[in-house]
């Protein structure tokens, strides 16, 4: 998986305390989703057509299915947002045809919403399964290229800002209107 040239900010960003962090994140997905975002913004939660489709595989082999009402997820890094993004695509892919490609919104949050967003130390236990080693294997991959060394983190008693700061995992609990948004593009 190789991140478009126009993406990588991670020598920007990347110091020896992990990814500085401001008003800017980024939030990675589907092509398929942009309008729909650019028209209501980004949703918790906003991937209804995935939802029913698994809502759907569920009903078919004979189980229940809750949605869960997910926050919006963010990174401060265009490079870590376009990983997300491909794996949108991936697990778009299985349930949903179409020729879909990654792409990424720019959120900027004036400073009172800002501060609501919060480090995702609920992703511990993502990163353990095998998604979330690939997800650390990316990450250390990009630590290395910036000549940054590789931070070592045991997922179970790391600080909670390591998540955020070494990891480049954050959310934010509540819908993003549009107007804080900016669809990233390469021209």
């Amino acid at each position: 998986m190789t991140t478009p040239a126009y993406l990588k900010d991670a020598k920007d960003l990347l110091t020896e305390q992990g990814f500085a962090t401001s008003n800017t994140w980024f939030h990675g997905t589907s092509s398929a989703l942009v309008e729909s975002i650019k028209e209501q913004g980004l949703k918790r939660s906003g991937d209804k057509e995935l939802n029913a489709a698994a809502k759907n595989t569920m009903a078919t082999i004979g189980n229940s299915y809750t949605e869960t009402r997910e926050p919006v997820f963010l990174t401060q890094s265009k490079e870590l947002a376009y990983y997300w993004a491909e794996q949108t695509v991936r697990n778009r892919s299985v349930r949903i045809e179409g020729n879909e490609q990654p792409v990424l919104f720019q959120v900027d949050l004036p400073d009172e919403l800002n501060q609501k967003v919060k480090t995702d130390v609920g992703a511990a236990s993502l990163l353990m399964v095998k998604e979330g080693e690939a997800y650390l294997a990316h990450i250390a991959a990009i630590y290395e290229a910036n000549n940054v060394e590789v931070p070592e983190i045991d997922l179970m008693k790391a600080d909670r800002m390591d998540y955020l700061n070494k990891l480049g995992m954050a959310y934010f609990d509540a819908d993003i209107a549009p107007s804080y948004l900016e669809l990233i593009t390469d021209a």
